[in-house]
Order: structure tokens, then C-alpha cells, then sequence
């Protein structure tokens, strides 16, 4: 019986044929030598846009690939990024702490999307409920960091600090012969986060192209029909969840470690829906172009949020009506698709 998967349309991953990859070492390959044409806070700006593709990518898994649809991305975010200035105010970034540091934020932030996972997925909740339920958690999260103000609130010699939030963790170091190599916002910075994302975004292919992805198409479809064929579909949703935590609090460490800060308005309302704007118009059933729109959408949020600010939420607002009514399948996901006609080598 569970052969019958297997006969199911399986993840919508654009790009499996040799045109494709071409691209692909053409775009990573533009993407290396892109430093060495730009200045320091440009490539640094770059940086900071490929922090939040990992929260994006996990964000299509969660809700692309398994179709629940969570608005609990930023709450993991958050405590990741929490974790992260907790970890490197009390203990520092001898040694290489940070990136211990980095590690186990983002463990925590796995392993806390398993555990509200758990609930959820074994309590039978589905539908807009996950939606709500995430939403909750989110907002709860918020509004407890935003009254941390006083001097009680704590942890070691790491003030939590309420709305003004936390400041002065050091960036990521890594050891080195020579002396530390500390990774603030420039070339070094860059490189890594490149590194970061090409390896997530081939792992994150090679997985919901596995035998693994063709069950999360096929729960997202039927999952009444993929329970009936013996799989444990709680358990893939739990699992799938967690994936999607812990990418998001990747995103956030990453997040605080680049900047040195982070605040309770990164799990706002606000915060809990970008991601869904980015996702959605990329195209939420293909990790390609869901990273693809990430980058294009953040590009155009921040040149709105610098030369009109109080346009640029309601523009995202109309980007996202726009993609619902006339491309629901998401704007890049219709562009490549146009593209992919003229190129017949770019599918398989």
C-alpha cells in the first residue's frame, strides 16, 4: 500500500533539468564575486537579507509542503534570537562560543516548535486552527518580553529589558590561527551566510524530494487517505513542524548575532505576517522560488520602508491581495513557469 505514494504528484520543485543547474552555478558563482564589486554596508545589507530566507524556506516546508499554514515562525525567531544574547552576555565569544551558542538557540527553537507541535498535531487540531494556535503563541511570547523591563527580569548578567530589548552580545567569532575572526556585517559575514543558505537550500531539496516530501504532499492533499496507507501522519506533521522552528530560529540567531540586538517586536503581529507575504509570493509549493521571492520581496520592503515608510506595509498588503487574486500558485512560481516554456532544458 504504501507504494501508492509514490504514484502521487510529488514536491513542485522547479528546476530539474540541466538548464537549471547551469543557473544555479551561475547564480552562486555571480553571488561570490559580488563582494568584490560592492562596498562594505552594501554586502553587509546583503547579508541581512539572506538571514531571513532560512525562516522563509522552513515557512514553505511547514505550510507549502505540509499545508499548515503557521503563523508562529516569528515566536521561534524570537527565542532563538533571546537565547542567543542570553547564551553570549553570560558566558562571551571565547574560544568560539558563539557558534556553540548559535547551535543550541536554534536546538531550542526546534525543539520548542516540537513540543507545540506535539500538542497541536496530536490533539487533532488542523485547518485555520493552526493558524490561530500559532498566532497565540506568538503574540503571547510578545507580550510577555515587552513587560520584562524591570531589573528583576534577569537571566545571569543578561538583562531582558522589555520593549527596549536586548543589546552588546557579541557577534559570531570563529577561532583562528591568527587571532578570532570576528564576523560583523561585511564580506567575511557575507560568505557564511551564502555558504548557509546554498547548503539549506540543497538539503531542504534533496529531502522533500525523498521519499519523506512525497508523504508531506500527500498529507497536505488527503491526509485521511495518507493515514489510511499506514503512515503516522501526526508524527510527519509533528517532525515537519520542528523542521520549520528550527529554520526560523535560525533566522533569529542569526538575526541578533548580526546586529547585536533583539527586540519583543520581532514576534509582533507585524513580524508573523511579512513572512507569509514572502512566501506567498514566491510560491509557497516550491522552495526555488520561495527563496527566490524572499529576496526579491525584503529588496523592495526595505526601499519602501527608507523612502516611505507608511506605504510600505500596505503595499505588502496589496502584493499579497495581488498574488492570492491573480497568481495563487505564487508571482515567481508563474514567472518561472513562463520562463521554463522557452527553456525546455530548465524541467526535466
Amino acid at each position: 500500500m504504501r507504494r501508492c505514494i509514490s504514484r502521487l504528484e510529488g514536491p513542485q520543485t522547479i528546476g530539474h533539468g540541466a538548464a537549471f543547474w547551469l543557473v544555479f552555478a551561475l547564480a552562486v558563482l555571480a553571488a561570490g564575486l559580488y563582494p568584490a564589486f560592492a562596498d562594505a554596508w552594501t554586502v553587509g545589507n546583503a547579508a541581512y537579507f539572506m538571514v531571513w530566507t532560512f525562516m522563509a524556506m522552513g515557512l514553505s516546508v511547514v505550510w507549502g509542503y505540509a499545508g499548515a499554514l503557521s503563523f508562529g515562525q516569528t515566536a521561534f525567531f524570537g527565542l532563538a534570537g533571546y537565547s542567543y544574547g542570553v547564551l553570549t552576555l553570560n558566558i562571551g565569544s571565547a574560544y568560539g562560543f558563539t557558534i556553540i551558542a548559535l547551535f543550541l538557540s536554534v536546538g531550542l527553537a526546534g525543539l520548542f516548535a516540537l513540543v507545540i507541535g506535539y500538542f497541536m498535531f496530536y490533539g487533532r487540531i488542523s485547518g485555520v486552527f493552526i493558524g490561530i494556535v500559532t498566532l497565540s503563541v506568538t503574540l503571547v511570547l510578545e507580550t510577555f518580553m515587552a513587560q520584562t523591563a524591570g531589573p528583576q527580569w534577569a537571566i545571569g548578567s543578561a538583562r531582558l529589558n522589555g520593549f527596549n530589548g536586548m543589546s552588546g552580545m557579541p557577534p559570531l567569532t570563529v577561532p583562528w590561527p591568527g587571532g578570532p575572526l570576528i564576523l560583523y556585517p561585511g564580506p567575511p559575514l557575507y560568505y557564511i551566510m551564502l555558504g548557509m543558505v546554498v547548503l539549506c537550500y540543497l538539503g531542504l531539496r534533496m529531502l522533500l524530494n525523498s521519499g519523506f516530501g512525497n508523504v508531506l504532499v500527500a498529507i497536505r492533499e488527503n491526509p485521511h487517505r495518507a493515514e489510511m496507507l499506514g503512515y503516522d501522519v501526526r508524527l510527519y506533521q509533528m517532525l515537519t513542524f520542528g523542521i520549520g522552528g528550527a529554520l526560523a530560529g535560525l533566522s533569529g540567531a542569526l538575526y541578533t548575532a548580526w546586529g547585536q540586538y533583539i527586540t519583543p517586536s520581532s514576534m509582533g503581529l507585524t513580524a508573523a505576517a511579512l513572512p507569509i507575504i514572502w512566501v506567498a509570493v514566491g510560491g509557497r509549493r516550491d522552495i526555488t522560488a520561495t527563496l527566490l521571492g524572499t529576496l526579491l520581496v525584503l529588496a523592495v520592503f526595505q526601499n519602501l520602508t527608507i523612502y516611505g515608510s507608511q506605504y510600505a506595509l500596505v503595499v505588502m498588503g496589496a502584493l499579497l491581495l495581488v498574488t492570492v487574486l491573480v497568481a495563487p500558485q505564487g508571482l515567481v512560481v508563474l514567472a518561472m513557469k513562463s520562463i521554463g516554456k522557452m527553456m525546455p532544458g530548465w524541467r526535466s
